[in-house]
């Protein structure tokens, strides 16, 4: 019951607790122990210590804007618990190389050397899978654990802070994710387009490849009267 004794340690989900009704805090600590029971040879990613690291390192009143994943990269050496990240020194997924290239066109930044997206989380950018776990090289394998309503949770108590927050929806799962949250736009704004994937991310209604998401959120935030994010890495 790892989550649950670190809630008893004091730790915390870096203050998140506070925004989330205690049935969705016993579901998020029930399956990530559910996770940390799994057996050696399918182990799932994030390894357990990172499983809630979106949380911790973006804490709800730092939030400027949220990307929602669906869920962590499912082969060894890549997910430590941000969306989309990986750790560094290890080989760029497709979606990753896709939003890096939107990132550099966007913005006019050099292309990273890492796909460490810490510095993101850092400033603001909650990183944050609709599943938090995944079984060892079987995508969307705990799909039906429950994670969702947690995570649910979570972002709609994003959408209840009071400075402006920017929702970066890459997706219809992430788009659908936040359908029926109430949004208050002299606070809170949304930018919808396709997925980064090499699927997806030049179809159709909104292309992701030139969509823009970087330049556009922080032309927002400074609308609300929030301080733009350094996107570059």
């Amino acid at each position: 019951m790892g989550g649950r004794s670190k809630l008893e340690n004091n730790l915390t989900l870096g203050g998140w607790e506070r925004l989330l009704p205690a049935e969705a805090i016993e579901k998020g600590l029930a399956v990530s122990a559910r996770a940390a029971g799994e057996t050696a040879e399918v182990y799932p990613f994030p390894d357990r210590e990172h499983i809630f690291l979106a949380l911790y390192t973006t804490p709800p009143e730092r939030v400027k804007a949220v990307i929602l994943g669906q869920d962590p990269y499912h082969e060894p050496g890549q997910a430590y618990g941000l969306a989309f990240s990986v750790k560094p020194g290890s080989p760029l997924p497709r979606s990753l190389r896709n939003i890096f290239k939107e990132l550099c066109a966007d913005t006019g930044c050099a292309m990273p050397e890492s796909g460490d997206l810490t510095p993101w989380a850092e400033q603001g950018v909650l990183l944050l899978n609709t599943v938090l776990t995944v079984e060892r090289g079987k995508a969307n394998s705990h799909a039906r654990w429950g994670w969702q309503d947690f995570t649910r949770a979570v972002v709609s108590a994003s959408f209840r802070l009071p400075q402006p927050v920017v929702y970066i929806l890459w997706g219809k799962p992430a788009q659908a994710f936040c359908a029926g949250e109430s949004l208050d736009h002299a606070t809170k704004r949304v930018l919808c387009s396709n997925h980064p994937s090499p699927l997806s991310a030049m179809r159709g209604p909104v292309p992701f490849l030139g969509s823009r998401p970087f330049s556009s959120a922080n032309r927002l935030l400074e609308e609300m009267g929030a301080d733009p994010i350094e996107w570059a890495l």
